[in-house]
């Protein structure tokens, strides 16, 4: 009986990353699909896949407009029309701060650092620099803001260390961040 549920967990490690990343696409299509109009159906099997081709196409359109001058403004314009919402600014703006932290020309999460959470026990932590310079906040300078993401989640926490405490890495923070999430089970590359 061992012999079985083995094979049957050696199984789900095996299939259950893919199934949720098959699902997700599986989300992602359909609800692309749900906004193209009812006499647009080819076929079931076409139809996703036009739906995310029309879906890459509109987001790299908005990318390509989001460089011009003009959207530019109109963009400065909506952005501080958001700073001025009171409950959608918090909403908005810790959005956009977290998704420019990842991707974008202003990312956070390019500098890994290995920190030493605790001396006498030699206890390290992944994590990467945010803020090199904390003045706003009384911090002395030779403090640092180090984000400290969880495994398996989105979660994570920032501490204020001091530079001491941190050893910079030289492997690429995709790797790091891997490594991380996947609870350290990742290879790195």
């Amino acid at each position: 009986m061992k012999k079985y549920i083995g094979f049957f967990l050696q199984g789900l490690v095996v299939l259950a990353p893919l199934g949720v990343t098959v699902y997700i696409f599986y989300v992602i299509i359909s609800t692309i699909g749900r906004f193209l109009p009812s006499d647009f159906l080819i076929n079931s099997f076409v139809d996703p896949i036009i739906a995310v081709i029309i879906g890459f196409v509109v987001i790299m359109g908005v990318g390509f407009f989001a460089s011009s001058f003009l959207f530019r403004a109109v963009y400065n314009a909506f952005e501080h029309a958001m700073d001025r919402a009171p409950f959608v600014k918090i909403i908005y703006s810790s959005i956009k701060d977290f998704l420019s932290a990842f991707v974008g020309s202003k990312r956070k999460f390019n500098k890994p650092v290995l920190v030493t959470i605790n001396k006498e026990n030699n206890i390290r932590q992944l994590g990467f620099i945010t803020q090199d310079k904390l003045k706003e906040f009384g911090v002395p300078e030779n403090m640092v803001a180090v984000y400290l993401p969880s495994s398996y989640s989105i979660a994570g926490q920032t501490l204020i260390v001091p530079s001491s405490s941190i050893q910079y890495l030289d492997i690429p923070a995709s790797e790091v961040m891997k490594f991380i999430v996947s609870g350290g089970v990742s290879d790195m590359d």
